[in-house]
Parts: C-alpha cells; structure tokens; sequence
C-alpha cells in the first residue's frame, strides 16, 4: 500500500469516528462505554443492545442499570439512564430517580423544570412536591419553597409532610412563632419522634420547658435506651435556662450512650465554663478534638478556657487553629484581632 493510500484511509477513519461521537452528544469520552460494559453493568448494557428501543422492557432496564450506578456514586452516568428511561416511559419512578439525580449533580435548574412537570403528570404523589421544596431550600430559594407549601396545604390541610417542612423552613427564615405553629401541627397529625424532637429542639432554644416534656414522651417509649438527641436537647434547655448542673447531667447521659457525640461533649464544656469551672472545661473541650481533630469549635472554646485564665499565647494559637478549620469562624477572627492588638 502506498504512502498517500495509508495517509487518506488514516484520515478517513479519523473522520468517521469524529462524525461518529457528533451524532451522539451523550456518546462522549468520558470512560462510560469502559465502566458500563464491565461488571455489574455489563449484563444490563449487553440485554439493552438486545432488546432495542422498541422493546417493552428497555425502560426497566435503563432503571436498574441507573439505579446500580447511582449506588456505585456514578451519578453523571446514571443520570443518562434515568433520562432515557423518562423518554421511554414517563412514569412516577423515572421522573423521581431522574429529578434526584440532577439534583445531586448540580442541575438544579433542570431538576426544578423536571420536578415541576411531574407534579402536573401525577399530582398526588407527594414525592415530588417533597424533593421540589427540598430544592428551593437548598437554592436558597426560600419564597418559592413557602409558596409550594402553602399551595400544597390549601389543597390538603392534613399533608404533614408539608406542615413539617413549612416548619423547617420558617426555622430558617428566623420566624420562630410560624415555625412553632407548623411544626406543632406536623406532630399533632403524625406523632413521631422526628417531628417530635425538631418541635422540642425549638421549643429548648426559645426556653419553653414543653421541651422536657416531649423529650421524656421519647423517651419512655425508647425500650433499647439508645436514643441520645432528647437527652441532649433537655441539655440544651437547661443551659439556656441557666440551670447548667441540671444541663451536665444531661450532657453526660448523652456520652455514656454515644461517646463520640461531640457536640454533647462541647455543650458539657460551655456548661462547665458559664460555671467559671474553666480547668475541667478546658479537660471537656480537649475531649472534642481529641474524639475530632478537625473540629474547630473545640479548639475555639480551649482558648477561650486559655485567655480568661490570663494565657494569652496558647488561647492565640488555638484561636488560629480554630479559623483555620473553618475560614468563615467570625468569633475566632475578631478574638484573634484582639489578643494582637
């Protein structure tokens, strides 16, 4: 063969392979043609190119075949198989699998459009309203969320899904009576110990003893004694109640459950500082970086414990320390501006 025939067969192929991935703009190279055609997908990919397009089942298999790779965390590629399988069969599981799957991956947008024509195709199943509000949270898109909930409530008054996520919501929107009355509602219709512990949660930080009361429903139904957050939201209540030995015990309980329960570590040793115990705080707040050395709450609190007993290098360091675990840290900021100047 000669030099300019091999040149010219090159370079048609070349071009046949470029045509080729432009057809398909899903085709790209980006492994998935390697990973779906070996094991666990590789059975799933072989019955599609034997069923066709045409074929009653391809649906169900671009779903099984997506669902495995999004349990394999290969969401970019499950993506394409719950799209396919929307095409084939626009159907309740699809639509969901398919919307949650752009979600995850950032396609937020694509998700909201998606979310929003199938609450139009099946307008009572729940899942869907459930994910779209998730998402308008998550966006910060908090107007849209109350407005689907509200929506969703004057069509249905015992939707306690809706009054519990209204309630999370104006949680976050700093309307405490609002989320209180959405979330006592939530409760009043479903008494599970979810809703009950997010209504004892804000009942604690608003100082409303009803916290110990729907802690200790929980509990006297909780037989494995395994359970810890009543324990520590009655805690919580405590110390922001200024009754910070009630608080200790409290804390304490919640450890001897569950001794890697930071966040009952720290709060004992706030306690213990509002005590002016500031060497058995400082012994608490050492426990948390101990149990987590990237927790910067931890290493705030030890210098805080540092600087009002007067040592001003070792509170300074691990106020840096503090920052930097978490850049946003304003508190470890402004005391480390204070201890320089």
């Amino acid at each position: 063969m000669s030099q300019s025939l091999k040149v010219l067969l090159f370079f048609t192929i070349c071009m046949g392979t470029f045509f080729a991935a432009c057809k398909d703009p899903e085709k790209k190279n980006d492994g998935s043609d390697a990973i779906l055609n070996q094991p666990p997908y590789a059975v799933y990919t072989d019955s599609l190119r034997q069923a066709g397009m045409a074929s009653p089942n391809t649906a169900a298999l671009y779903l099984e075949r997506g669902d495995l790779l999004a349990q394999n965390n290969l969401h970019e590629i499950a993506v394409k198989d719950f799209k396919k399988a929307w095409e084939l069969q626009p159907g309740a599981p699809a639509g969901l699998r398919y919307a949650s799957t752009l979600s995850i991956i950032g396609r937020t947008d694509e998700a909201v459009k998606l979310l929003q024509d199938c609450l139009r195709r099946f307008p009572d199943n729940r899942n869907f309203s459930g994910l779209l509000g998730t998402i308008y949270l998550q966006s910060g898109k908090t107007a849209q969320a109350l407005v689907l909930y509200n929506k969703l409530l004057e069509a249905d008054p015992s939707n306690f899904e809706a009054w519990y996520e209204k309630g999370l919501l104006l949680q976050k929107t700093r309307d405490t009576a609002g989320a209180l009355e959405a979330l006592q509602k939530a409760y009043s219709l479903q008494p599970v110990n979810t809703y009950a512990l997010e209504l004892a949660h804000l009942y604690a930080e608003n100082r409303d003893s009803k916290a110990l009361a729907l802690c200790d429903q929980v509990l006297a139904k909780d037989s494995s004694r395994e359970l810890v957050d009543p324990l520590f939201i009655k805690g919580i209540y405590y110390s922001n109640t200024g009754q910070y030995a009630r608080a200790i015990v409290q804390f304490d309980s919640c450890t001897h459950r569950e001794y890697k329960f930071t966040d009952a570590w720290l709060e004992k040793g706030i306690a213990q500082f509002h005590q002016k115990d500031y060497e058995g705080a400082l012994a608490t707040f050492k426990m948390t970086t101990t149990i987590s050395n990237t927790y910067p709450d931890g290493y705030f609190w030890m210098a805080r414990c540092y600087e009002i007993t007067g040592k001003k290098e070792e509170a300074l360091m691990y106020y840096q320390e503090a920052l930097a675990l978490d850049k946003d840290f304003t508190e470890a900021k402004e005391a480390i501006k204070r201890l320089r100047a």
